[in-house]
């Protein structure tokens, strides 16, 4: 990757098993255990978290919540709290915003931080992310894993480098280097279907990658080609944007194997509609559309939208009308490898207002 005068500096804070980190530090009693977050493992809940003790096990988010007892019975159960972690996740964020006023989170436990001109006292964006886990730690008494590179792809791939509470640093000197022997499954978008593509290409690490042509992986992978291309060189030029000026407010999951089965899914739909709403409320918002995003296999993504006669930040209602959108795509007769549950038509409310968007209020209609 070629030098600039001037290299960005930007850190991907991710924090370590976040969920189940907030229940173990509130939860003495809970520290060194296997913990799961998730659904009812008597139906058909799935694991939204899992503490590293219970990763061990293999035990990993979006796998049915059964199957996770059965690996490990010793198990701690704990349903999702997502005012909790909303309310954990500000905190966090205000950290974050100490040192730069361009923060972008990525969910309730992540955010990007460009401190590119902004050093102030410190001498490096490292010193930065040292500060940044320092205070995490003594103020929150929680752990965050830190990558700080010249971009957000590497910067997200060297937060994952040393996880949990790891700090790795990749000077723009050492892009093309630091990727070359990574799996191709690290670089972003790349999921279990175009691995197996890749691997029939003979392609497995991101040094074999760059053995393509640009003419090649458009060939196979359409207009996404030329961003492989890009990325296989460490090239991302995607800037880290604020989130000032909020028109919507979601989330979604990649899974690390496709699912298949309609029921975990809205169960997965149900928990991804509670941190929605916990988002919403918490920053005293209401919701006028709800949007369900489904990407397949193949990565083809369908989205489906709904309008709701009164703005709504009920839970219930959110996941009622996910519920509803995603029996328009072909979840029931596809595996779907990412979901996504999305709120827009944001419109300002006080808690009173809040209060009075039951989900007895809202009926959604089609849109």
């Amino acid at each position: 990757m070629p030098e600039t005068a001037s290299p960005r500096r930007i850190l991907h804070c991710d924090m370590d098993a976040f969920y189940a980190a907030v229940h173990m530090r509130d939860d003495p009693s809970l520290h060194g255990r296997p913990v799961v977050v998730g659904g009812d493992p008597a139906g058909r809940g799935v694991v939204a978290a899992a503490s590293y003790e219970a990763r061990a096990f293999g035990i990993h988010s979006a796998m049915p919540a059964a199957r996770a007892v059965r690996l490990c019975p010793e198990a701690v159960l704990l349903r999702p709290d997502f005012r909790r972690y909303v309310a954990e996740s500000e905190k966090i964020l205000a950290i974050f915003r100490d040192y730069s006023p361009v923060v972008q989170p990525m969910s309730l436990d992540e955010a990007y931080v460009d401190v590119t001109g902004r050093l102030g006292d410190f001498a490096s964006a490292t010193a930065i992310a040292v500060d940044i886990r320092r205070r995490v730690r003594e103020e929150l008494r929680l752990t965050v894993s830190v990558g700080v590179a010249p971009n957000k792809l590497v910067a997200k791939i060297a937060s994952d480098h040393h996880k949990p509470d790891g700090l790795t640093v990749v000077p723009p000197h050492r892009v093309m280097s630091f990727l070359a022997p990574l799996p191709v499954r690290r670089l972003h978008g790349i999921g279990p279907a175009s691995e197996r593509a890749l691997q029939a290409m003979g392609i497995t690490t991101v040094a074999d990658l760059r053995g393509l042509s640009v003419d090649q992986l458009l060939a196979r992978f359409g207009s996404w080609g030329r961003t492989l291309f890009q990325y296989a060189r460490g090239i991302d030029d995607r800037p880290v944007r604020t989130d000032h000026v909020r028109k919507s407010l979601g989330t979604e999951r990649t899974f690390p194997r496709d699912l298949a089965d309609l029921h975990a899914i809205d169960d997965l739909l149900g928990e991804m509609a509670a941190e929605v709403a916990g988002g919403l409320e918490h920053r005293r918002l209401a919701a006028g559309t709800i949007t369900v995003k489904v990407r397949y296999p193949d990565f083809a993504t369908h989205t489906r939208s709904m309008s709701l006669p009164v703005p709504t930040a009920a839970a219930a209602v959110i996941a009622s009308c996910a519920h509803e959108l995603v029996r328009r795509t072909d979840a029931a007769v596809r595996t779907v490898r990412l979901l996504g549950v999305s709120a827009s038509g944001l419109i300002p409310c006080d808690h009173e207002q809040l209060a009075l968007f039951e989900p007895e209020a809202a009926v959604p209609t089609d849109n």
